[in-house]
């Protein structure tokens, strides 16, 4: 009895012509050749798995072929694809509703800085602790600057406790004409973003550091800030990830610390200065807030943090210091009710529009 071989089984396939053109020998389609007595196996590799899943009728052609063969008792012919499979479409938006946009992931492979092209200064606001009124300053300065003319955006970068949203009064999720670009939302002057807008108030973003970076990522690059005279970071309390990230991609114009009075938070201060001095961050002064508390009934004065250790400071280290800022019921509460106090008026907007003057004549905005 006749036994099949390599060559004839080969020979027999290379009569089966593709759709596409060719055929599966001259494409180089036919993997793992088997010849046993009458038993015959095969497999046939597509170059995709798209292509794969078109390829049934031409296994079950090859099978019919090799089994006229004189000899053959048994085919076996699979099919196999190289390569990944190609991944689904993101699901589309429902007519009439923007596409899904999301905030977090690692960050992505670029060239160059994420400063955003329009922006001509990025300021950094930090702190080496929490507590100190960060943000508070972060968001009144933002609007005491653009209430004196210039063009401001405030990008709420702490990002396990972003408050911006609170304070600015915002609370609408930013739209996105195609599920990458970000359009930023406006309250009082100030073009703002923060993650707070992308998830419910009471919500913990439960992230590493890689998460981190990859929203601070996001949003400096997707988001449509266009031009600013100046951007102001809220960043995280301590020398975390963020503000590495942002000093180090960002050509930062340099930063700015808060702190209070009192030894426990100059200590951690310095520890915030000196990573910027670490990064090559030029620090462009330091504020002291909650310097004295002013009793609205008597006018008595109290200094419940300690007096002037944040101008000491930055006389020691040879820093500006840009000013100091009271302890005040009335900035707790505009802050909570989402209209910061450097939108009025009175001795604290005042205040405020002080420290946004300096920045203006310093150069910074």
């Amino acid at each position: 009895m006749t036994q099949p071989t390599r060559e004839t089984i080969l020979e027999a396939l290379s009569t089966l012509g593709l759709p596409d053109g060719g055929d599966v020998v001259s494409r180089d389609m036919v993997r793992a050749l088997s010849v046993q007595g009458g038993r015959v196996s095969f497999i046939l590799e597509a170059d995709s798995p798209e292509a794969g899943r078109r390829m049934e009728p031409v296994r079950l052609a090859a099978e019919q072929v090799v089994r006229r063969i004189p000899g053959v008792e048994q085919v076996t012919v699979a099919l196999t694809a190289h390569g990944p499979a190609a991944k689904a479409p993101p699901p589309r938006a429902p007519a009439g509703e923007p596409p899904s946009l999301q905030i977090g992931g690692h960050m992505k492979p670029q060239q160059g800085s994420m400063k955003p092209s329009g922006v001509r200064h990025i300021i950094g606001i930090g702190s080496g602790k929490g507590g100190v009124g960060k943000s508070t300053v972060a968001s009144n300065l933002a609007v005491a600057l653009a209430r004196q003319g210039r063009r401001v955006g405030l990008l709420d970068a702490d990002i396990y406790g972003p408050s911006q949203p609170r304070m600015m009064g915002v609370n609408k999720r930013p739209s996105s004409p195609d599920g990458k670009t970000i359009i930023p939302l406006k309250a009082h002057g100030v073009t703002c973003m923060s993650i707070g807008f992308m998830l419910p108030e009471e919500k913990a973003v439960v992230w590493r550091g890689p998460m981190l970076m990859g929203a601070l990522q996001q949003m400096l690059t997707q988001v449509e800030w266009g031009e600013l005279d100046i951007l102001l970071v809220d960043l995280p309390p301590g020398t975390g990830d963020v503000a590495m990230t942002l000093c180090q991609r960002s050509e930062v114009t340099g930063a700015i610390v808060v702190s209070t009075p009192q030894d426990v938070a100059l200590l951690d201060a310095r520890k915030a200065l000196n990573m910027f001095e670490l990064l090559k961050t030029p620090v462009l002064g330091l504020i002291e807030n909650m310097g004295v508390y002013h009793c609205p009934k008597c006018g008595h004065e109290e200094h419940i943090f300690g007096q002037g250790g944040v101008k000491a400071e930055a006389d020691r280290l040879g820093l500006p210091f840009l000013g100091s800022l009271p302890i005040d019921l009335e900035t707790r509460i505009a802050g909570d009710a989402g209209t910061p106090v450097a939108a009025g008026d009175g001795p604290m907007a005042e205040a405020y529009a002080a420290l946004a003057r300096r920045f203006i004549a310093g150069g910074m905005a």
